[in-house]
């Protein structure tokens, strides 16, 4: 009897692995770890093409960011400058608004900011399209 141990794909904490910021200043913002400081902080760096983007160089606590799937192959203590080629020759920017997790936010944000009557016409909207829905579903049951 054979047994096969395969090395699970977790997110882990190393160099390179871009990060999520969920508290603090920059929120919402994507960086990448550049150093490990110790078991609970790292130092991150987001040299992002949109201003609106940026994070710059800094430690931050991992409790306060979430790990995503997105890696760049880079050494240890890359300066702002290098990691920016790195960051667009690797299209990090591009990557990021094409993943679920952006797109997801994208769409929190756009719900926070409706006026009382965007949400009124989205709510009719959706009734319409519910009914229209149960409609053609009836027809096709009664064709059955």
């Amino acid at each position: 009897m054979s047994a096969s141990v395969e090395s699970p794909s977790w997110r882990t904490v190393e160099v390179g692995r871009l990060v999520l910021i969920n508290n603090g200043p920059f929120a919402g913002r994507i960086a990448a770890i550049v150093e490990i400081i110790s078991e609970k902080r790292v130092l991150v760096d987001g040299p992002s093409s949109e201003e609106k983007f940026v994070v710059p160089k800094g430690p931050i606590a991992l409790s306060d960011v979430l790990l995503t799937d997105i890696k760049l192959e880079i050494p240890r203590a890359l300066r702002t400058g290098t990691l920016k080629t790195f960051w667009e020759k690797a299209e990090i920017d591009k990557k990021w608004q094409d993943s679920k997790w952006a797109k997801r936010s994208q769409r929190t944000e756009r719900r926070k900011a409706l006026t009382d009557f965007q949400r009124f016409q989205l709510l009719r909207a959706k009734k319409q399209q519910r009914y229209e829905v149960r409609k053609a579903l009836a027809k096709v049951k009664a064709a059955a």
